[in-house]
């Protein structure tokens, strides 16, 4: 098969789609035709050198993708051979197959076309477990997202409002925040002209954001704190504004707040299993009830995988980039 492999390290130039061996299924593990993958800014910093895969894991970058079954490993019931599928992985989805364990996988949802549910399996996940399942999200609250117009970003805003909160986003652009408006983001911050602590007490005449969904790290990590709500919770998936900063123990106690810091990739295969499992349960009736959309800015021919890097590090997008076979 072919695959986007990394020779060596550096900018998008350094993927290079070439002939490797194909995988095999193992105990408990599925062979799918890709069909389409994502891309994710966890991939670029793996080109860079700077975010190897998990020890067993495929070593070409990709960490989501959607295709059909070719071949089941022992020991797999509940799947067949041709069933439309999408994925969560450790890595290996800029390739024509990837080997995926059972409990990674996922039934396209009902409404959205193989190739758009390549967009799906990281997001939902990533937002699910943080929003959700670590952070616990209620009815009424109000959840900030930095980055709204990110995949990450448009699938929470979406997800939040389902259940009932009160979302603000912030984003660079009139035309990434119009966006966010129409998702139904209440709060649209431009953080280029805008300071994001005052606008978030004005708008909730200084109560604060019950969760903040941040993928900057460091540069925020203040700010953040000063943005939370008593009771607040503060997760943390992305370190785009550095990986060391200054945390105000004393702010934090003052407001019983909580501070998380996860990643989706490194976890072992039975949390994983895990946070799909609930996405299938949680999220997935309503992308098939029309509630929640994957947002798929453009698609790109996996061999081209460095313009979609390109895309991404230009941060020109809206959602989702997929790269098709």
């Amino acid at each position: 098969m072919y695959a986007i492999t990394i020779p060596e390290p550096g900018g998008p130039e350094a993927l290079v789609w070439a002939e490797v061996p194909d995988p095999v299924p193992g105990e408990g593990e599925v062979l799918v035709e890709v069909v389409a993958g994502a891309v994710n800014r966890a991939d670029l910093l793996q080109r860079q050198g700077f975010y190897n895969p998990p020890p067993g894991s495929s070593p070409y970058p990709g960490l989501e993708c959607s295709g059909r079954i070719t071949a089941l490993g022992t020991g797999v019931s509940g799947w067949s051979v041709g069933d439309e599928v999408c994925a969560l992985l450790s890595g290996g989805g800029y390739a024509e197959q990837v080997v995926v364990p059972v409990g990674q996988l996922l039934p396209v949802p009902e409404g959205v076309d193989l190739v758009t549910a390549a967009a799906l399996p990281e997001v939902t996940s990533t937002v699910w477990s943080n929003v959700f399942m670590i952070s616990h999200l209620r009815p009424g609250e109000t959840l900030l997202v930095h980055g709204g117009s990110s995949g990450i970003g448009t699938m929470a805003i979406q997800l939040a409002k389902a259940v009932g909160a009160k979302v603000a986003v912030t984003a660079g652009t009139k035309e990434k925040l119009a966006f966010c408006g129409e998702l139904g983001a209440d709060i649209l911050v431009n953080y280029r002209e805008q300071d994001f602590v005052e606008e978030i007490a004005r708008a909730t005449d200084g109560a604060g954001a019950d969760v903040i969904l941040d993928n900057m790290g460091a540069k925020y990590l203040d700010r953040n704190v000063q943005t939370l709500a008593v009771n607040g919770r503060l997760a943390i998936i992305g370190m785009q504004g550095g990986v060391k900063g200054e945390l105000n123990i004393a702010a934090l106690l003052n407001k019983r707040a909580a501070v998380t810091a996860t990643s989706l990739r490194g976890r072992p295969a039975a949390e994983k299993a895990a946070i799909v499992a609930a996405v299938r349960e949680h999220v997935w009736p309503l992308i098939g009830g029309g509630h929640v959309r994957p947002v798929v800015d453009r698609t790109v021919p996996m061999s081209d995988a460095a313009a979609a890097h390109r895309i991404l590090e230009e941060s020109s997008h809206i959602g989702k980039v997929l790269l098709t076979r």
